[in-house]
């Protein structure tokens, strides 16, 4: 009776999460300026008809970017939990670790460096300069770790290493051209805007890679959860998997800083609220439920940064803060009262 309770719990969890990435996914393609009704809309994706101009919106300009925010908020809310698993600290993450921040300072300087010579830096490019910025950032992270082995003030340290990192970006950015400074600035505050079928497709291979490499990790990862001395037992190689982890959190947090800037706060809050809908910390559940929960909280944040101030649009980073940071305080209390 209880197994099948369990089971039922996690079904309703997926079909919760599957019926909200729908409902909010057709929401975001009938919300902007321009308003279609839902037939249109279904004309226009399903059977290609309708008026030109409105299939050039659907097509060139909302559809990619509902689907980057799908893929985009769905690997940061996995490399939360795989940070969190890392550090056995349901407040680790990307933002607060200032991973995402060490992989802007990167970005940001070569968009510099290549439009100061009228370049336009690639999709690639893009991914490996933010990738490199997640490992400096992750190595200085680590290199703290082994120092305090109190986990309050190794997230504090995450913390100055973002503050250091963004400061630096804020100083660089001062003295670029002006011209620069317009795509730096709208990119540094975290934006899905401008997101092209190229664009898509880059962040669809690498993020699709990288979640198959970590669902194939899930009994590792269980094992890991109980303790290293269960995982070495259990033959899981410590070293390797802690790399891998590590490597794997770094691609994914890489991937959304590249293409959408630093996003704050998703890493932390939907494992948490993933975790209280199912009721368990099994990662081959969590996983694949952590995907479909940060694409519904950032289909949620994105629709909100479009339309309540629209035209003028909000940064993603500051409405996913307005609804994270309540989250981690929650976390943050709880465990207090645990203690």
């Amino acid at each position: 009776m209880e197994e099948k309770k369990r089971t039922a719990r996690y079904w309703f969890a997926f079909l919760v999460l599957a019926s909200l990435l729908v409902f909010l996914f057709i929401w975001n393609v009938n919300s902007g300026s321009i308003h279609l009704s839902v037939s249109e809309i279904v004309n226009i994706i399903f059977r290609h008809e309708g008026d030109e101009t409105a299939r050039n919106i659907i097509w060139e300009i909302r559809l990619p970017r509902i689907l980057s925010v799908i893929i985009l908020g769905g690997a940061l809310s996995v490399s939360g939990f795989l940070l969190q698993t890392f550090f056995n600290n349901p407040i680790a993450g990307p933002f607060v670790l200032g991973i995402s921040s060490g992989a802007k300072l990167v970005v940001a300087l070569l968009m510099i460096y290549f439009l100061s010579r009228s370049v336009v830096m690639g999709s690639g490019a893009m991914i490996i300069a933010a990738f490199m910025g997640s490992m400096i950032s992750m190595g200085f992270v680590l290199l703290v770790a082994k120092k305090v082995h109190n986990m309050s003030m190794l997230v504090i340290s995450g913390v100055m290493i973002g503050y250091i990192c963004s400061a630096i970006t804020d100083f660089v950015v001062t003295f670029a051209d002006d011209s620069n400074i317009v795509n730096l600035h709208n990119w540094s505050l975290g934006s899905f805007s401008g997101m092209s079928w190229d664009n898509v497709a880059v962040m669809a291979v690498v993020v699709l890679t990288a979640m198959v490499i970590t669902f194939f990790m899930s009994k590792p990862i269980s094992a890991y959860q109980l303790g290293e001395v269960y995982a070495q037992n259990m033959g899981v190689n410590i070293k390797v998997f802690r790399v891998a982890l590590i490597l794997l959190s770094s691609v994914l947090s890489a991937c959304v800083t590249a293409f959408a800037g630093p996003i704050s706060f998703v890493g932390i809050a939907v494992p948490h609220i993933v975790k209280s809908m199912l009721k368990t910390a099994r990662p081959i559940l969590v996983i694949p439920a952590c995907f479909l929960g940060g694409a519904v909280f950032c289909l949620f944040c994105d629709l909100i940064a479009r339309t309540v101030f629209s035209p003028t649009e909000l940064s993603i980073s500051s409405v996913t803060a307005v609804f994270g940071a309540p989250v981690v305080i929650y976390i943050m209390i709880r465990r207090k009262q645990r203690m």
